[in-house]
């Protein structure tokens, strides 16, 4: 276990002390869910505002989930090979498998708090949520399968583009398009017929989504989400998307 702490805290460090890591990450969500809560409810129902507030932080979480993954995550990975730190590993007795694990472990710690920043700036404006404890636990399940996803872009990203700005802008580019036609940043219904075709198919709206479903209601998540075979193409797109990243990892960065 000490490679795999060594690489945990050395990925966990190096993205808190990364100043456009922790705007991109926590800082811009943050924005976006004081901008959103106070700005776009104009003619929403009183009683309705704390809901709305609540389906917009939740889609924020999602967000910065997102930019790690997609961003943060290929933007280390291409760090560690300027610097030549990948090269030395490979010609040391170290295993690709731990190194991985301590990357990865890294990361989700620092979505994790990304995250939890994000909610406690959503109930200082106001949003609020009716799901019980189930509901809770099983919103945490779909946030693992953002972050799944996201993680196997970021995998991708960082195995095929080598330095650190083009990992970084790419990854970026990849998260802000497709949250933008997913559904992420604006609201299911408004999307044309197309775009929530592809919504109901990308895994990171598609959890978006049940967690909106579970935690603030169906009205709010546009449609229901929690059909078996949505979950099923949510679970497998996910976890494909994680193998070929991890695939293309080991391929490009180890061998």
């Amino acid at each position: 276990m000490g490679q795999v702490s060594a690489t945990f805290t050395k990925t966990f460090k190096e993205l808190l002390r990364e100043k456009s890591v922790l705007f991109w990450t926590i800082a811009w969500p943050i924005i976006w869910v004081m901008i959103i809560s106070f700005s776009f409810t104009k003619g929403v129902p009183e009683s309705c505002i704390p809901s709305v507030r609540g389906a917009i932080t939740i889609s924020m979480i999602t967000f910065a989930i997102t930019i790690a993954g997609m961003a943060n995550l290929p933007g280390n990975i291409a760090s560690d090979r300027e610097r030549g730190l990948l090269v030395k590993l490979k010609s040391m007795p170290v295993s690709a498998l731990k190194d991985f694990a301590g990357r990865i472990i890294g990361l989700l710690t620092f979505s994790c708090l990304a995250g939890f920043l994000v909610l406690i700036s959503g109930f200082a404006c106001g949003a609020r949520f009716s799901g019980k404890l189930v509901s809770i636990i099983q919103s945490l399940g779909f946030l693992a399968i953002v972050f799944l996803a996201s993680a196997g872009i970021g995998l991708i990203v960082g195995s095929l583009i080598k330095h650190v700005h083009g990992a970084i802008m790419t990854g970026v580019a990849i998260s802000v398009i497709t949250s933008s036609i997913s559904g992420i940043f604006a609201p299911y219904y408004s999307l044309p017929e197309v775009l929530q075709t592809f919504s109901r198919f990308y895994p990171v709206s598609s959890a978006n989504s049940s967690i909106i479903y579970l935690l603030v209601g169906e009205w709010y998540a546009g449609y229901n989400p929690l059909n078996f075979e949505q979950i099923v193409i949510t679970l497998v797109v996910s976890a494909l998307l994680f193998a070929l990243g991890l695939t293309l990892y080991s391929k490009h960065c180890w061998r």
